[in-house]
């Protein structure tokens, strides 16, 4: 059978804009104003999972062609990388993938990050997104590295719902181990997020908030979003934010909380009796591109400006040419590309502005 081929990345020439003068970490902000503060770091593009919204099993199969490990990009080059946009204003780092854990000695990355400081001398928020399929062997490393947190995608408590959603037949029970394991190695808070498809596993919502509150694990819900080209998404499969929250108040009375800092995806409610935290991340229906500070870099080096973007911009081929590049260099790369940033893909979908080319795929640069 011959290998699929999915549109990833714009294979142009990056332009290296002048740095502006100044002090380290100048205020650069995107063509509608937004800073850089949260850089996305993909490190694999693998998963040992096949959830139909981000790897359905039925492109990503046995002749799928995953990345060779050369062409990733090696721990001193992200290291690299992050430290210039750390220099830009980047005050977070989340490891992400593919599934993160799957890359070799990825504590030896982490602890490399560990290193980094803001210009100013302030530790960054290092943290890792993960199915949690591995946590029980690597949390407690993960933490010695220098991880401050991570979060865990769960989509539902019964083991069928869960099973059928991985598409692996992965055990729910694994998962809450290594969470259990994230917990007691001093990883926090930590964060579970439920993507929720109406007909799908929409009858997990209740027990998923049964089981998380007064357990310390901040729960989330995420509308289905439309996220690359493969997965088959139909609006009529999301359930919005608006109604999964009805469903919980229902049971358990909720009481808003403000955000916990600019650019926060989630809308964040507390359950009024004391029990915990929950968290309605509505990129469908409450689009929040208007403060979204973050950036994607994948696992081959290339920055992505949006989740739902069809282009990326080639950092490995200057970390790589013939000709060596400062980092100052690199900083005007990155400050020219983030400059003209003005996606806004969320605000805009289904208009007559919205993006119609082939966007990229999520296990790619991570959500």
């Amino acid at each position: 059978m011959p290998a699929r081929v999915i549109p990833l990345h714009d294979a142009r020439p990056l332009r290296i804009a002048p740095l502006p003068t100044g002090l380290p970490g100048f205020p650069l902000a995107d063509a509608l104003g937004r800073p850089l503060r949260d850089l996305r770091i993909s490190v694999t593009d693998r998963c040992n999972f096949r959830c139909g919204y981000c790897m359905p099993k039925q492109v990503f199969d046995k002749h799928h062609e995953f990345l060779p490990h050369a062409d990733l990009l090696s721990f001193e080059e992200i290291t690299r990388l992050a430290s210039v946009f750390v220099g830009l204003g980047v005050e977070k780092l989340r490891i992400t993938g593919g599934e993160p854990t799957l890359r070799r000695h990825l504590e030896t990355l982490i602890e490399m990050l560990a290193r980094l400081r803001t210009p100013d001398g302030r530790e960054l928020d290092l943290t890792l997104t993960t199915n949690g399929s591995t946590l029980v062997k690597k949390a407690a490393a993960l933490k010695a590295a220098g991880l401050n947190r991570l979060t865990v995608s769960l989509d539902g408590l019964d083991d069928a719902v869960f099973q059928r959603m991985n598409d692996v037949g992965f055990p729910v029970a694994e998962v809450l181990d290594g969470i259990r394991a994230a917990q007691a190695a001093g990883l926090g808070p930590i964060k579970v997020n439920m993507v929720v498809q109406r007909g799908v596993n929409d009858d997990q919502i209740l027990a998923m908030a049964r089981h998380f509150r007064h357990s310390g694990v901040v729960l989330r819900f995420i509308e289905y979003m439309d996220v690359g080209a493969t997965n088959g998404w139909r609006m009529d499969q999301v359930l919005p934010s608006a109604e999964v929250q009805r469903r919980i108040a229902a049971e358990f009375p909720l009481t808003p909380l403000s955000h916990s800092a600019p650019g926060e995806t989630a809308e964040r409610w507390a359950y009024a009796d004391g029990g915990g935290e929950v968290g309605f991340i509505s990129s469908v229906t409450q689009a929040f591109c208007g403060d979204c500070n973050r950036a994607r870099l994948s696992t081959e080096g290339r920055l992505y400006t949006c989740l739902f973007a069809h282009r990326g911009h080639d950092l490995r081929g200057l970390l790589r040419g013939t000709e060596p590049v400062s980092d100052a260099q690199l900083a005007g790369a990155v400050a020219g590309v983030w400059s003209g940033r003005d996606d806004r893909y969320s605000q805009l979908r289904g208009t007559a502005g919205a993006v119609t080319e082939a966007r990229v795929e999520m296990h790619y640069i991570g959500g």
